[in-house]
């Protein structure tokens, strides 16, 4: 299940949420992004509205990856799983912690100015966010709720990793969850849209619970140029995708994914998204037909790949809405080869190449002709995959860059894993599409 967005995520929760009506309950989401999913549940339940004020500890050099997290009150949950393999010192443990105690306190104080804090002694009180990776946030705020005297505590979310729904239910009378996928990724991946909750949104979102007065429209982001699936032409056959393109883009980027996957990963999904908020236009589609799909020789036909992205991108770059866009490459898995081996191409003019977890080694000869900068993403723990990605960068002549993320593996399924490949990817190709300078060199670094 896709969610169209936070309220809509709200409103299918609520359903969840109807047995709840007859009792004292108030409603209490995450800020920011649960607070618009707290909304619409408080709204249909006709029940107060409040936030619990948490603050994530994220690991310093992935800070979307939480080791734990503090909440009003002075609750604090700490995850000694994540703690054990990111090896952090007590220097750098205590440093995170001080600063984002530093910043709870701010936003503590600038809420309750404006939004005194809603009793919940005695109450049923429904903690709410946007969705669960790590948990550390749900389990604080559950805490913080239970420290200030709640009677049952249910914890509401549209959707959180299936095996971590048990370690709730120890901060929690009951779990509430509409997806709880084996592969989760991102929280962000199981949303069409997902951009930032604004502060003033939250104000905004609580005034109107509070005056029980009708919510005014929010002001939406600028539409995309375009926004549509398409049919890839080639021969005989056709590839079904989907072109997406932001007003004012700065190129478009070509996803050639790999094995076990297709346009509608919402792996694939996450990234692009990202790279649209970022200006970039996207086109996700399949390299091979539903039928050719169930041969899986075909998955690792490189040659076949390649020329198939080759044909795609000629067809593209002949659209008005395409045409003078510097195009780059995504590519995972087998599809990180046939993308580069398509780069290696001199019929096509390909800006930029960024492989996720991917197998450069498959496209051989053609790794040396490559012209375009090329970033490698691999995961720390995917150890034969990044040793293959070293010995490829040492094959290739362009700017090449190869970035570790500690800790993840070869799908990037660790929480906050996904975020990061989204970033790098991104950085790397707003710089290279947009009009700017390369700079000759090749550097590993560990992100």
């Amino acid at each position: 299940m896709l969610f169209d967005d936070r309220r809509d995520a709200g409103r299918r929760l609520a359903k969840r949420l109807e047995y709840l009506r007859d009792e004292d309950v108030v409603v209490v989401g995450l800020p920011r992004g649960g607070v618009p999913v707290a909304y619409e549940v408080a709204r249909v339940l006709n029940v107060p509205l409040d936030v619990i004020v948490v603050r994530k500890l994220g690991v310093p050099y992935q800070p979307e990856l939480a080791f734990g997290a503090i909440g009003e009150d002075g609750v604090q949950v700490i995850n000694d799983v994540v703690l054990g393999y990111t090896r952090l010192t007590r220097e750098e443990i205590a440093e995170v912690e001080r600063r984002e105690r530093a910043e709870l306190r701010r936003r503590t104080e600038r809420l309750r100015r404006a939004h005194p804090r809603i009793p919940l002694l005695g109450r049923t009180v429904v903690v709410i966010d946007d969705g669960i990776a790590t948990g550390a946030t749900a389990r604080a705020a559950c805490q913080v709720a239970w420290e200030q005297g709640a009677q049952r505590v249910v914890l509401a979310v549209p959707v959180a990793p299936g095996d971590m729904l048990a370690i709730l239910q120890e901060v929690a009378d009951e779990v509430v969850c509409l997806e709880m996928p084996t592969w989760f990724g991102a929280v962000g991946g199981w949303y069409r849209s997902f951009g930032q909750v604004a502060d003033a949104e939250v104000d905004l979102l609580l005034r109107s619970a509070e005056n029980r007065s009708e919510l005014p429209r929010m002001p939406a982001d600028d539409p995309p140029l375009c926004d549509e699936d398409i049919q890839v032409p080639l021969g005989e056959r056709e590839l079904s995708g989907h072109l997406t393109i932001p007003e004012n883009p700065l190129g478009l980027v070509m996803f050639a994914h790999g094995s076990g996957s297709s346009r509608r990963s919402p792996r694939n999904r996450f990234v692009a998204e990202v790279l649209n908020r970022a200006g970039l236009g996207t086109v996700v589609f399949d390299l091979l037909t539903p039928e050719e799909e169930i041969d899986r020789s075909r998955v690792f036909d490189i040659e076949l790949l390649s020329r198939r992205l080759l044909d795609a991108t000629r067809w593209l770059t002949g659209r008005p809405d395409v045409a003078g866009l510097r195009i780059g490459y995504f590519g995972a898995s087998t599809g990180a080869a046939a993308a580069l081996q398509a780069a290696a191409d001199t019929s096509v003019a390909i800006a930029a190449v960024v492989s996720r977890g991917g197998r450069p080694d498959l496209a051989g000869a053609a790794l040396a002709a490559v012209r375009a900068p090329t970033l490698l993403i691999v995961g720390g723990h995917d150890h034969l995959v990044l040793e293959l990605n070293r010995l490829a960068a040492q094959e290739m002549s362009c700017e090449t860059a190869l970035t570790v993320v500690p800790g993840a593996t070869h799908l990037f399924a660790e929480p906050g894993a996904l975020e990061k490949v989204a970033e790098l990817a991104r950085d790397w190709l707003v710089a290279q599409l947009a009009p700017a300078s390369a700079v000759d060199g090749r550097t590993e670094t560990r992100s």
